[in-house]
């Protein structure tokens, strides 16, 4: 559908000239139109590309409305269907309803109710699909294991590509600063995955001593080497069904990374001092926080096991580009805190508040998270201290209109929060009239329910 159409039509009807005259109606309306001949042909092309509403004929030869309606909900039952014949009566009408129809029109038909309900069908399918994707975001935060919170661009995109690549076969190369959560990101897409009955397992290539590390991985038979009195089993093969996380993987030394590339290619591992291969159907997540292919321009890292681990490139933003989220994390995890320290949790100043949008958070969440739970152990001034000297730098990089539209739309997220979503509420807290409320609600796409 081209960016400016108002939605996408699908048109069937067996005599021609009635589907020129509808396609060349909608297209003036500026509706994505698309016609065939048959119901057949219609259902051919629906797999591929779902249509926002379908206009059918009734009676056509081979495959009649009916039964085109029928096939269609076996694909998407809440797809909208008008259904239209030259041939209507009552019982045909209630009958059609009933099996479904969104709509029945009888022809000839007037122009301006068609184009009217196919505006009504059209939003209406807009709202299933809005409905359909908050379902999708609440299961992800109501369902055991992680989550990634926030409404910023940034990590609702982010975890838009987590979610379409959640169950894909592919090895995944995180890229992050030191703090940004790639562990988090990592537990999430196994948690939620297919992988979810198996093992975790997570190895730091960097902490591990280099003379050690290569057991660690592959495992090693009894007597493999030095002070190997027993068989281990490696990383790899505790992991197996499950995922493997491989942090700091820049951190692997160029001796191990050549049998690090046969194991992720032959998905196949060789314990020390063993000439029996074991199978693995494993997923592996590698992380890093730096720029590998510059490192491997370096001769430090190997190009092929570069590529090989880059199949699926996840980049995990910094706390500074999604800054909008801050309030909404930094409460998450006072609130843990709370819990754990049996504390009360007091609310923040304006002030503090403000200190905590103004901060570049050089440790990202990490760090955000360290002063949420200093902020509950030690109280807001004791924690707030060493943060005062930046409040004089609040968005620097922003002009006027920018910091007081960012301020303003946190302004209203917090309300919304502190009201749970009641709009009454929320007019009288912030002294707004109400169509004042909605319009910049609407102006920073802000929803009644902010999820946290």
């Amino acid at each position: 559908m081209a960016e400016n159409n108002l939605g996408s039509v699908f048109i069937v009807d067996d005599e021609q000239h009635i589907r020129s005259a509808i396609e060349q109606l909608l297209e003036l309306e500026n509706y994505d139109v698309r016609s065939f001949s048959s119901a057949k042909d219609l259902l051919a092309n629906i797999d591929s590309k779902c249509p926002d509403v379908i206009i059918s004929d009734i009676n056509m030869p081979v495959m009649d409305g009916h039964q085109l309606m029928a096939n269609v909900f076996k694909i998407d039952r809440e797809l909208p269907i008008i259904l239209l014949t030259g041939f209507g009566d009552i019982s045909m009408a209630v009958n059609a309803i009933k099996n479904g129809a969104y709509d029945f029109i009888e022809k000839p038909f007037n122009n301006e109710h068609l184009i009217d309900r196919v505006k009504r069908a059209i939003d209406k399918r807009a709202l299933t699909l809005e409905n359909r994707a908050l379902k999708k975001q609440l299961v992800a935060h109501a369902s055991p294991g992680p989550r990634i919170l926030g409404n910023s661009p940034v990590i609702v995109k982010m975890r838009n590509i987590l979610d379409s690549i959640m169950d894909a076969p592919a090895d995944i190369m995180l890229n992050g600063e030191t703090g940004t959560g790639k562990e988090l990101v990592a537990r999430y897409l196994h948690d939620h995955s297919i992988r979810k009955d198996h093992n975790f397992v997570a190895l730091n290539c960097g902490a591990i001593p280099e003379n050690i590390i290569e057991s660690e991985l592959f495992g090693a038979e009894s007597g493999a080497f030095t002070g190997a009195d027993k068989r281990r089993i490696g990383k790899f093969e505790y992991a197996n069904g499950g995922t493997i996380f491989l942090d700091e993987i820049e951190s692997t030394p160029m001796s191990l990374q050549v049998k690090l590339l046969r194991v992720l290619e032959d998905r196949q591992v060789v314990r020390l001092g063993s000439n029996h291969s074991i199978p693995l159907d494993i997923r592996v997540i590698a992380a890093t926080k730096i720029d590998l292919l510059a490192l491997c321009e370096q001769g430090e890292f190997r190009h092929d096991l570069y590529f090989r681990l880059n199949l699926v490139d996840v980049n995990i933003p910094p706390l500074r580009e999604r800054k909008e989220d801050i309030p909404l994390l930094f409460l998450h995890f006072a609130r843990i805190a709370s819990t754990r320290y049996s504390r009360e949790l007091i609310p923040l100043s304006q002030q503090n508040r403000a200190i905590l949008l103004s901060n570049d958070w050089l440790g990202n969440v990490r760090e955000l998270r360290n002063l949420a739970e200093r902020y509950v152990l030690l109280g807001e001034d004791a924690a707030f201290e060493t943060h005062q000297d930046n409040s004089t730098t609040l968005h620097s990089n922003m002009v006027l209109s920018e910091r007081v539209g960012f301020f303003e739309k946190t302004l209203i997220q917090d309300a919304l929060h502190t009201t749970n979503g009641c709009i009454k509420d929320t007019m009288e807290m912030l002294s707004l009239p109400r169509k004042t409320l909605y319009d910049k609600m609407k102006k920073y796409g802000l929803q009644r329910k902010e999820t946290e």
